[in-house]
Order: C-alpha cells, then structure tokens, then sequence
C-alpha cells in the first residue's frame, strides 16, 4: 500500500511561479524607439501637427498643380472692361485694375513664392551645414577662420543687404527673364542666412565629436568622410530639421516684402508680394486685391512656423 501523503505529492499538480518582470504577451516583441520614432509618436497626438500639416500640404499642392484649384483661371490675361470688378459667385475673388482674375493669380502666387522659399531653405541648409561641419570638426585655425566669415555675413542688416544685392543685379535697366530673377533672389536669401546655419550646426557638431562612439570610430580606423556621414550627421541633424522648417515661413515672408518693396520678383511673374504692392494704391476702393494675397501669404507662414515649433517640441525631450 503506498503512502497517503507520498499520493497526495504526486497528485498534485505543479504550478510555476509568476516572474513580475516577465514582459506580457504580445508586448515582448517590440521594437525599441529611436528619436525620430519618438518624435513621430509624439507629433501624431498633437492636433497643431495636423492642423500646419494639412495647410502646408494644399500650398505644395496648389504651388505643383495650380490648375486643380484654378481650372481655366489666366493669372496674367486680362480685359480693361473688368477692370476692378467686385468678387461675386462666379469670380470669387473679383478682378484686378488690369482686369485679371485675382483668385486665379493668388493660387498661381503660391507657385513663386513656395519654390523661392523652399530653393532657398535647401540651399542655406546645404552651405551652411556643410562649412559648420568642417568648422565644428576641424576647429583650430580653420574654426576661427570660417566662423569670423561667418560673422561678417552675421553683421549684414537681412533687408539692407537683399535690397543692396538685388537693386545691384535686379535694378532698373537690368532685362533678367523669370528665372533669372528668382535664382537671385534666391541667392541673396542664401547668401545673407548662411550663418545662422553654419553657427547651429558648428555647436552641434562640438558637443558630438568627443562622444565614445566617436572616439571608438576613430580608433578602429574610419576616416573622415565615414564619420561624418555615419555617425556625425544623423546625430546633428535635428537642430537643422526643425530650423528649415520654421525658416520656409519665414522665407516666404522675406521674398512677400522684397517683391513689395520692388527689389525682388517682378511682373511677369506672379507672387503674394507682388499683388500686394500692385493692390496698396486702390486699397480703399477694392481691398480684396491686398487682403487675400495677404491671408494666403500669413496662412503659409503661419503653417510652417507652427509645424516647426511642433516638430521642436517632439525633438527636445526637455519639452514634452
């Protein structure tokens, strides 16, 4: 006969413990998150994100397919019997003192006034980044020489040295055809906010350069050139994602008030600011020709400036 409490033993039936830091199932194969997957994780819960999101994304859309938006407008025809005729249901947005279509011009404005801007961030981005990179990694002599030019190019009035720039190659009596005149315009806008970029990414570059994957990369025999693709930049870019950002709007801004102040793009083409400086004298008589090239032209500052203090705040771990 066997032993009752030797049965009872084997009948009962083995439990295993419960590990509290066991992952629960289905959460244990996760991907951890980098910084952008962070970010992004963070931009999706906000409804500001969404919001200059959309905006930014009729403006490209209007600038790239114009014709979507204006199905058989003409920005540059126009018949003197219209002229400044009111908005009504058929022409929203009435016509100009040439009799042109305002509405058809403000969404072919977008055209000009976003390829400037953009052309311009990209370059500025290109430039600047590129001379804080060699600043930032060289340093010594080479440091202080690319940055006391940059502090030169730093010390130029942003709107004083555009209006000297263009009235020099853009005056009067200069025959530039469009693209002529916005690659200098674009030019200009490069050539004045270089160092801003350049100073962003230097100090960037500074704190990253010393760090222990760095080091370890340069003791195993990497070169320059493979550093700073591989381990320099994706680490230095935020600063300069968010910066671009912020600075489209305000491009787009600086190219609204030269054009208005006669020194940037000039007729034929057609822009916010321009439409604004044609439309000031006849404001009392007919103020939709500055208020809705105007409206437009805050609204894509707007966007952009907001989407870039989202992306920011998504960025800064500090911020959220």
């Amino acid at each position: 006969m066997s032993d009752p409490s030797t049965a009872s033993i084997v009948s009962t039936p083995s439990v295993q413990p419960t590990d509290p830091v066991a992952p629960a199932a289905g959460q244990g194969n996760e991907k951890p998150r980098g910084l952008l997957g962070d970010a992004w994780r963070d931009l999706r819960r906000k409804p500001l994100f969404w919001i200059s999101a959309t905006f930014i994304v009729v403006f490209l859309l209007m600038a790239t397919f114009p014709g979507l938006f204006a199905p058989g407008g003409d920005p540059e025809t126009g018949a003197l019997s219209r002229s400044l005729v009111k908005p009504s249901g058929a022409h929203w947005f009435g016509y100009d003192l040439q009799g042109r279509d305002v509405y058809a011009r403000v969404i072919y404005g977008a055209r000009a006034s976003i390829i400037v801007a953009v052309l311009s961030v990209v370059g500025t981005l290109l430039v600047g980044g590129a001379v804080g990179v060699i600043a930032g990694y060289r340093g010594g002599w080479v440091d202080g020489l690319l940055s006391r030019i940059g502090d030169v190019f730093f010390g130029v009035p942003f709107v004083l040295g555009a209006i000297v720039i263009l009235t020099t190659f853009n005056g009067s009596g200069t025959n530039n055809g469009k693209a002529e005149i916005m690659g200098l315009v674009i030019a200009s806008l490069i050539v004045l906010s270089w160092p801003v970029v350049m100073r962003l990414m230097r100090s960037s570059v500074l704190a990253t350069r010393e760090a222990d994957y760095i080091v370890a990369a340069r003791a195993l025999g990497a070169g320059t050139g493979r550093i700073i693709l591989k381990h320099l930049l994706p680490n230095c870019l935020a600063p300069l994602l968010v910066y671009g950002t912020i600075m489209v709007g305000s491009f787009i801004g600086a190219e609204a008030t030269l054009s208005f102040l006669g020194v940037g793009l000039k007729s034929p083409v057609v822009s916010w600011g321009i439409m604004i400086s044609e439309g000031k004298d006849f404001i009392r008589v007919a103020p939709g020709l500055v208020f809705f090239p105007a409206a437009f032209l805050v609204t894509a500052v707007l966007s952009f400036v907001m989407l870039g203090e989202a992306v920011r705040e998504a960025l800064d771990p500090k911020l959220r």
